[in-house]
């Protein structure tokens, strides 16, 4: 039989899981404990009333656990967060000047991060179990846990301006994760605003999602817009969201701080090459199949094709490329509704009048759901 491993308490504990860490690729760890934000019962609250999450219900099915991490897990006595660099090669704000591509966000660029990240945890999680004899239990992003002010409290950085993290060694680009231990462990000191008088971040956004600085307003931001928002884009936004058809990278681009910062170490967090700057095209042609295949493993897919395929007519129609009207006319006759009242958008935007009328006339007319003949009604205005 082969000899139990002693159990590990104190710095002892501590220095030998951050060396674990740090070999299985986080290059960011800090401790925290569960009561070391008190005032998210107070904030988490006030931005849900004020409908700043807009339709992500999920934020406020559970927030008495995100306000307070003890709720979660009432035997929680440390938190470890954790951060893994996920900066991009190539600077983001390049692809929105790029009108027939399609602008993706850094982060969905590659391998979905909850995939590599939640392994590592959980080997992690594994690890520190078997060391301090004690259980833990480990979260990424899609848990009710406020990884944000955790990592601040923690010392792994601050929530900037645009509400999201900053850190000095990695900018902008870290992606979070949480180990919640019943182990004790020394906590490190809460990391301070470095933010001074810069608002880059703020005047950057195209959409004016900050209602005031730290605070967001998901319904105006293209992030929430392009990915979790189901229904048609609201008009008001269409033309300002440009080529993205998934994510925004702008407030993060813009940060003084990301001159620290590094590309992706890790390999299986590498961008993929096809996914940099896919022409807008090649996207709208992409039947269900062929859409699954091209995004196999990112979080793209985990959004489904007809979301993605509304965000790309919507970058049709802001191309100012009319060799790319034939891709919208192609979408009108998808089966979804909102997919085709973007796509009556791009038509509208690329093609004259007298092909409108001709293409409305042959469309159906009143057979159409009221929001689609709307979206004619202004197409042919």
């Amino acid at each position: 039989m082969k000899p139990e491993k002693a159990v590990l308490t104190g710095r002892a504990l501590r220095e030998t899981v951050e060396a674990r860490a740090r070999h299985l690729g986080f290059e960011a760890f800090r401790v925290t404990q569960p009561h070391a934000v008190p005032d998210l019962r107070e904030r988490l609250p006030a931005w849900l009333a004020a409908g700043h999450h807009g339709t992500m219900d999920w934020m406020e099915e559970r927030a008495e656990q995100r306000a307070a991490p003890s709720a979660l897990w009432a035997e929680t006595r440390s938190i470890i967060m954790l951060g893994m660099n996920a900066g991009p090669q190539r600077d983001p704000l390049e692809l929105v000047q790029m009108k027939d591509r399609a602008a993706i966000a850094a982060y969905a660029q590659r391998r979905d991060y909850h995939d590599v990240i939640k392994g590592k945890l959980k080997e992690l999680g594994g690890f520190l179990s078997a060391r301090s004899g004690e259980p833990v239990k480990v979260f990424v992003d899609t848990a009710p846990v406020m990884e944000k002010p955790l990592a601040q409290a923690a010392g792994l950085g601050w929530q900037g301006k645009h509400t999201v993290l900053i850190s000095r060694e990695h900018g902008n680009w870290l992606m979070l994760g949480a180990i919640f231990s019943r182990a004790a462990l020394e906590s490190d000191t809460p990391e301070t605003d470095h933010c001074g008088s810069c608002r880059r971040c703020l005047d950057i956004c195209p959409t004016d999602a900050f209602p005031a600085p730290y605070r967001l307003d998901a319904r105006r931001c293209i992030a929430y817009l392009t990915i979790e928002h189901h229904g048609p884009i609201p008009h008001a936004f269409r033309e300002k969201i440009g080529n993205r058809i998934f994510g925004c990278d702008d407030c993060l681009a813009v940060c003084p701080w990301n001159k620290f910062a590094g590309a992706a170490r890790e390999t299986r967090m590498a961008a993929r090459d096809d996914l940099a700057a896919p022409p807008l095209a090649e996207l709208a042609r992409l039947d269900d199949a062929g859409f699954r295949a091209r995004f196999a493993g990112t979080p793209i897919k985990r959004t489904g094709r007809d979301r993605v395929l509304r965000n790309v007519l919507i970058a049709i129609g802001n191309s100012g490329d009319a060799a790319l009207a034939d891709e919208a006319v192609a979408c009108l006759q998808e089966p979804d509704p909102v997919v085709r009242g973007a796509a009556v958008w791009a038509c509208g935007r690329l093609l004259a009048r007298e092909r409108l009328q001709q293409l409305f006339a042959s469309y159906g007319g009143g057979e159409a759901e009221a929001d689609v003949l709307s979206e004619w009604g202004l197409a042919l205005r």
